[in-house]
């Protein structure tokens, strides 16, 4: 069975954020500069769970690959699907529909696996599809409300706004730095 995958522009990511984290660096300035200029503007990769839309940074997502059935853990919480081995690393896998308290689905040709790089941590996402790559600005940017549900208010970095589309923004590694993922460290 061939795996789809679809790699980040590492070359470009690794830029913006060395760019980003060296203040004195021209190309920190420029963008700096413009950023000021257009407010603050934020890219999110896009995705869907049953009917909502939920967006994270797009410097934190590795690849996004094609749903494979991962190794089962004994004893693993029950939105930890198992590991899979990518390329020589052994990756978490978790299921967002049961992380988010979601009604379970089967997994169909559009289920992918988000692959995220989250620090010295790499974890994969299952998710019903991937949806686009869009850029938010902080006009369309709102406070998320603070509501006791599935996903606390503190992963919950903004509400966005797109057209007639609203984003519920993950802070994805507050999420996946959760006490119950046990990613700490």
């Amino acid at each position: 069975m061939s795996t789809d995958v679809i790699e980040a522009p590492a070359a470009s990511v690794n830029a913006a954020a060395n760019a980003a984290t060296t203040p004195s660096s021209p190309a920190a300035e420029a963008a700096s500069k413009a950023s000021s200029a257009m407010g603050h503007v934020n890219e999110f990769l896009t995705f869907r769970l049953g009917a909502e839309e939920y967006g994270i940074d797009i410097l934190r997502v590795q690849e996004i690959r094609s749903f494979e059935e991962p190794t089962r853990i004994a004893n693993a919480p029950p939105f930890i699907l198992g590991v899979t081995n990518l390329r020589g690393v052994i990756v978490p896998i978790v299921d967002m529909r049961v992380r988010f308290s979601l009604s379970s689905a089967e997994t169909g040709g559009s289920t992918v696996t988000i692959v995220l790089a989250l620090g010295t941590h790499v974890v994969g996402m299952v998710v019903d599809s991937v949806s686009d790559v869009i850029t938010l600005t902080q006009e369309q940017m709102r406070p998320a409300p603070s509501f006791s549900s599935a996903v606390d208010s503190d992963h919950i970095h903004a509400i966005g706004a797109v057209d007639d589309r609203m984003l519920i923004l993950i802070d994805i590694v507050r999420l996946m730095a959760g006490p119950d993922m046990g990613l700490q460290g």
